[in-house]
């Protein structure tokens, strides 16, 4: 993967029908056109999965919004969150956050245990260090946490990888999608190279 890569271009298109406004991104200028279209493919199968998980279709009055972040884009690597909210009455509506990240350079889409060495115990490794966050940080979780799941959702930001759980999954729907930031210095040992 070269390092010095520049960051990759990226258009915001947009699925606009009554009740429903999401706003996804589309990866353009890539020089390996396959990996262009394999990331594009990839992106809009995510975006109309979490249209799906809505109900948009089945429920007459659900409306959905959706926006996507970038939180990395640069030295080959890019990671994309996207962020579907709906509503179909009752107290509150529903968020869901999904994301991926991807070698710009191959196409390759990245799971977590990508990031680590083989034979590297990460899930051990991420889940003591996010269970010492959610005591010093104090975050009223709604389970007993014991361990995050191998393929638990990720994305990076600013070299950081961060974990984050949905609505419900950890914590009180008020506390919103818990986070938590890893610096590269924490696991750096069981990294693989280049991707952080």
């Amino acid at each position: 993967m070269m390092q010095n890569q520049l960051p990759v271009m990226i258009k915001t298109r947009r699925i606009k029908k009554e009740r429903l406004d999401v706003e996804y991104p589309l990866v353009e200028g890539l020089e390996n056109k396959s990996a262009q279209q394999y990331i594009n493919s990839v992106l809009m199968s995510l975006v109309n999965s979490l249209i799906e998980q809505t109900d948009y279709y089945q429920n007459p009055i659900t409306e959905v919004t959706g926006r996507y972040y970038i939180r990395t884009n640069n030295r080959g690597i890019l990671s994309i969150s996207i962020e579907v909210y709906w509503f179909s009455g009752g107290a509150h509506g529903m968020t869901v956050l999904k994301s991926v990240t991807f070698d710009v350079t191959t196409g390759r889409l990245y799971r977590l245990q990508d990031l680590f060495k083989e034979r590297s115990k990460y899930v051990n490794r991420l889940t003591e260090i996010i269970k010492r966050q959610i005591k010093e940080r104090d975050i009223p979780v709604i389970v007993d946490f014991t361990s995050i799941k191998p393929d638990q959702d990720f994305y990076i930001e600013n070299r950081s990888l961060v974990i984050y759980f949905q609505l419900y999954e950890l914590a009180p729907y008020a506390y919103g999608f818990p986070t938590f930031k890893i610096s590269t210095q924490e696991i750096e040992d069981i990294l693989r190279e280049h991707i952080l």
